[in-house]
């Protein structure tokens, strides 16, 4: 039963937080992070994914890179969305080295990546 309530506020907040990303949130998404933190559960990969998301979305690149940070310092390890969200919130902040260095940190931690993100990459370099 306990188990039920803490998975079931789990998926709340994780809801909250990806609502706050669709809204451009961003300082609500990491509020409801600190609040999971607080009431004693550990975000968890979804979770992280909507904070970052969020953060790309309002071109709050240092805050996506420090989520992605909160993440391999929890023991999880970020995938593909996790990185995507923050190459893009690089991207959008003019932070083209930023995004290089992260997709090379994907690569060199063997997370899932694709064609895509490469070619992202590549177009993100060019414009730097």
């Amino acid at each position: 039963m306990r188990e039920a309530k803490l998975e079931s506020a789990l998926v709340s907040y994780s809801a909250g937080i990806s609502a706050c990303e669709k809204g451009e949130q961003w300082q609500r998404a990491l509020a409801l992070l600190s609040e999971m933190r607080e009431a004693k559960l550990e975000p968890n990969v979804i979770s992280y994914n909507a904070g970052i998301s969020a953060c790309e979305k309002s071109r709050q690149w240092q805050r996506a890179l420090s989520l992605l940070s909160e993440m391999w310092e929890a023991k999880l390890v970020p995938n593909f969305t996790s990185c995507s969200a923050g190459i893009r919130a690089c991207d959008r902040s003019g932070q083209w080295q930023q995004a290089i260095w992260l997709l090379k940190e994907t690569w060199g931690a063997n997370l899932e990546s694709n064609v895509g993100s490469f070619i992202d990459a590549i177009s993100i370099a060019m414009r730097g």
